[in-house]
């Protein structure tokens, strides 16, 4: 009898049917790749990369202005509560001075046979019930009556003092919670700025670079705008040329102007004051600082540390200041231009001070 067998599948089938699910799913693979890279974002133009680097690191240095309020609030905090603690130190030397003066009283009267009820209340362990019932110290003579109430001052003292510098301790934390997020701010812009100029090719980002480090206004967007942006620049600075140079017109302006001077070819550090890197503020701080007057921290402070001067006044030696924020700085230096600290990647500089958006001036010294 013949043996009844199951029909045997083809292997070719099956290899058959593998290959063609194999096959769909690449293709359906495939088109997705095609679909989601048709709707993928062009790769934008040195020119777009240019604009939006200038956006970022205009609001990096308005970061970094408020980084550096933030910075000189937390260092006056700190210098105040330092100076709290250590007075406080000072008087509880003091108070227990006077405590070992009148246990000395109380030994005294304890040998000559006894220890008056003021001076036991004196040395109480419990200063609060001590000062509570301070009054009997009446009883006492006008000697330890004068002890005591040098001890009450001293500890009164010694208490007003810890809240105070409790105080300035809240004050201190506050002000260097604010410094964490400004710092923050300032670097998220910054990597945010050099993610952008990463998408441009080796010879976009040299020419870019080249041309930030010259101060030209076309920068990355030089190939695809033309001459055209430098050109305003160009007329901006012939015109303020034409004025014809300028004296300071104080030794104080001209000691200012010496010092910025010295800095040129010094390298942009956010927050940094110098001598070997500026920020904008920064320079124009040192620089007057060398001059002999004190200047705040920041650009925002700084326009109101002075007599506030209209364009058409300019002298050298005053501070002018940019954007609507009053986020930038240089030191007028006359014929149009200025000496300031432009951003990261471009050094100390004289640049025309048309350069970016006007927003006041002030005059100082």
């Amino acid at each position: 009898m013949a043996a009844h067998r199951k029909p045997k599948h083809s292997s070719f089938g099956g290899q058959a049917v593998r290959t063609a699910a194999t096959l769909a799913l690449a293709s359906a693979a495939t088109a997705t790749v095609f679909e989601g890279s048709g709707h993928a974002a062009p790769r934008p133009t040195p020119a777009q990369v240019k604009a939006d680097v200038d956006r970022l690191y205009e609001e990096a240095e308005a970061a970094t202005e408020k980084y550096n309020g933030a910075k000189e609030q937390a260092d006056q905090a700190r210098a105040a509560f330092d100076r709290l603690r250590d007075e406080a130190a000072r008087r509880t030397e003091r108070l227990n001075r006077s405590r070992d003066s009148l246990g000395a009283v109380a030994a005294a009267q304890y040998r000559s046979g006894g220890l008056d009820p003021a001076i036991q209340l004196a040395l109480t362990s419990n200063p609060d019930q001590y000062l509570e019932r301070a009054a009997l110290a009446e009883k006492a003579g006008d000697r330890q009556a004068a002890a005591i109430a040098a001890v009450r001052r001293e500890l009164a003292a010694v208490h007003q003092l810890r809240a105070r510098s409790a105080d300035r301790l809240r004050e201190l934390k506050a002000h260097e919670a604010e410094l964490r997020t400004q710092k923050a701010a300032v670097r998220t812009k910054l990597d945010a700025a050099r993610a952008l100029l990463a998408r441009l090719t080796a010879e976009e980002r040299a020419r870019y670079e080249a041309a930030v480090a010259a101060g030209s206004h076309d920068a990355a967007g030089a190939s695809a705008s033309g001459p055209a942006g430098g050109a305003a620049a160009d007329r901006a600075d012939r015109a303020s040329a034409d004025r014809g140079p300028l004296t300071a017109p104080t030794g104080r302006a001209a000691a200012a102007i010496a010092f910025a001077e010295a800095q040129l070819g010094k390298p942009y550090v956010w927050g940094a004051t110098g001598p070997s890197a500026y920020d904008c503020s920064g320079l124009t701080q040192a620089a007057w600082r060398a001059a002999g007057v004190s200047l705040p921290r920041t650009t925002y402070t700084q326009i109101n540390a002075g007599t506030r001067v209209s364009r058409s006044e300019l002298a050298p030696g005053d501070l002018v200041f940019f954007y609507s924020g009053i986020s930038h700085v240089g030191l007028y230096i006359g014929g149009g231009r200025m000496i300031h600290a432009p951003r990261p990647g471009a050094p100390v500089r004289i640049a025309p001070i048309d350069e970016m958006p006007f927003a006041g001036a002030t005059r100082v010294g």
